[in-house]
C-alpha cells in the first residue's frame, strides 16, 4: 500500500500532467475549429466560447511581451520543483495546488514559446475576461493555496468557540 506521501506526490504530477495535456488539446481544439474573433455561445448569459490570442498576459496587458512571461513561467515552475524537493511543499493540499499551479504554467508557457502568444477561449458571464484552462487550472491553484493557508486560523478559531 503507498504510502500518505506518495500519494501526494503522484498527486502533484497527475494534475500537473492531466492539466497541461487538457489544456493542450482544448487550445489546439480551438484553434483548428474555430476563427480568431469567433463567438459560440454555450451557455446563455454564463459561458460562450471566442476565440482569442493573447500576445501579452492577464487581461491583455503587455502585448508582445509574451515570450518574457515564458521565462517567468520557467522559473516559477522551477521554484515548485525546489521548495517540493525542499520538503516544503507537502502533504495533498499544496502537491494538488502545486500540480494545478505548474500545469497551468506550463500550458501557457508552451503557448508562447511554440505560437508567440496564448490561446484563450473561455468567457464567463458578460463582463468576465477571456481564459483558458491554463488559467482556470492556475486560479484552482491559488485558490487551493489560500485554502491552506487559512486552514490552521479557522481552525484555531473554531476551537475557541
Amino acid at each position: 500500500m503507498p504510502s500518505a506521501e506518495g500519494v501526494a506526490i503522484t498527486l502533484f504530477y497527475l494534475i500537473s500532467i492531466l492539466v497541461v495535456i487538457a489544456d493542450q488539446a482544448a487550445k489546439w481544439a480551438v484553434r483548428s475549429k474555430m476563427q480568431l474573433g469567433e463567438t459560440i455561445p454555450v451557455w446563455s448569459g454564463h459561458l460562450q466560447f471566442t476565440y482569442y490570442e493573447n500576445s501579452g498576459a492577464a487581461f491583455s496587458s503587455f502585448q508582445g511581451f509574451g515570450p518574457y512571461f515564458a521565462i517567468v513561467a520557467v522559473a516559477f515552475v522551477a521554484a515548485v520543483f525546489y521548495y517540493r524537493r525542499k520538503g516544503e511543499l507537502r502533504g495533498p493540499l499544496l502537491e494538488a495546488a502545486s500540480g494545478f499551479l505548474v500545469g497551468g504554467a506550463i500550458g501557457n508557457a508552451m503557448d508562447r514559446v511554440i505560437y508567440h502568444q496564448v490561446t484563450d477561449f473561455l468567457v464567463f458571464g458578460s463582463r468576465g475576461g477571456i481564459l483558458n484552462l491554463a488559467d482556470l487550472a492556475i486560479n484552482a491553484g491559488g485558490l487551493l493555496v489560500l485554502v491552506h493557508l487559512l486552514k490552521k486560523p479557522l481552525k484555531r478559531f473554531s476551537l475557541k468557540r
